[in-house]
């Protein structure tokens, strides 16, 4: 197994709770330049707070809820591939409590509010039953949406996440005691201030979203064994993530399949920090996802 790169990929993990990409955004990118234009977009009130989403592709079908790393917007980690799935399939893209678009409450943000959020915002557009997707923090999300809301979930693609303390490589928790918005990636706050201009707001999130890591607590396994939706574990291979612990959930959630992708933490969505453009990693991981969607 190759050696990780953590120096570079834990200078972004450490200020926004194991959730963003090693690379710098270019100079004057506009990342939503790489979505797909949505159908419909808007404020749904959930739960005490107004949620952002997107609509994006066919108005039929099965949507495909997206649910972004914490720290982050729709568009830093879905804008490579969110085109792809839209091409095909009605595919929803939401932001979690008081990141980007959605406004906060005063509470903490947790897997479990977020989750909840997530199931009262498909009720609001009328969706009974959705693939879910989430990305680091948003699979923490997506698996307690399956735990707490089972009958909303069709299939689910739980990528670069954790249900145990130890089930990601140890230096993550390190760094994480230091997370602090002074370090917090400079091409995130940029992300967040291109959709939203409250820095105060931005502070918030920061803060609120390292506390839930410094927390983290494990998701009992009988909780993980619950889950009946079939389900795709993905990370990199040098992701922080280890793959001992991505086999460990394909053996309990029943029938569960892995698929282990090149790359560290969001290299193969390429995520909107990353530097390389032209990479066709995301198109596949995409076409990889779809393929486990589709299938009987």
């Amino acid at each position: 197994m190759r050696k990780l790169s953590f120096v570079p990929m834990l200078a972004m993990l450490l200020a926004n709770g194991g959730c963003a990409h090693s690379g710098a955004m270019g100079s004057g990118e506009n990342v939503s330049t790489l979505q797909s234009k949505p159908l419909e977009s808007g404020h749904a009130p959930v739960n005490g707070i107004n949620m952002y989403y997107e609509v994006h592709g066919r108005r039929d079908g099965v949507p495909l809820v997206l649910l972004h790393g914490g720290g982050s917007t729709i568009e830093v980690t879905f804008s490579r591939v969110l085109p792809v799935f839209a091409s095909s399939r009605r595919v929803i893209a939401v932001e979690e409590q008081g990141h980007g678009r959605t406004t906060d409450r005063n509470a903490p943000v947790t897997f479990e509010s977020s989750a909840d959020d997530v199931a009262a915002l498909l009720r609001y557009l009328k969706v009974d039953k959705a693939d879910i997707f989430g990305f680091s923090n948003g699979a923490s999300v997506a698996l307690q949406v399956a735990i707490r809301h089972p009958r909303l979930v069709r299939k689910m693609v739980f990528a670069s996440s954790i249900t145990k303390r130890d089930g990601a490589q140890p230096q993550l928790w390190e760094f994480m005691k230091q997370a602090d918005f002074s370090n917090m990636p400079q091409p995130l706050k940029d992300a967040f201030l291109r959709v939203n201009p409250d820095v105060q707001q931005l502070k918030t999130m920061q803060y609120k979203d390292a506390e839930r890591m410094r927390t983290f607590e494990d998701v009992p396994d009988e909780l993980v064994r619950s889950v009946h939706a079939p389900t795709l574990i993905v990370l990199g291979d040098q992701d922080i993530v280890k793959p001992e612990h991505a086999v460990e959930l394909t053996r309990l959630i029943s029938g569960a399949r892995l698929l282990i992708l090149p790359g560290g933490h969001g290299d193969y969505l390429g995520e909107a920090v990353m530097t390389q453009k032209d990479s066709r990693y995301p198109e596949l991981t995409a076409r990889l996802i779809e393929e486990f969607l589709d299938s009987p």
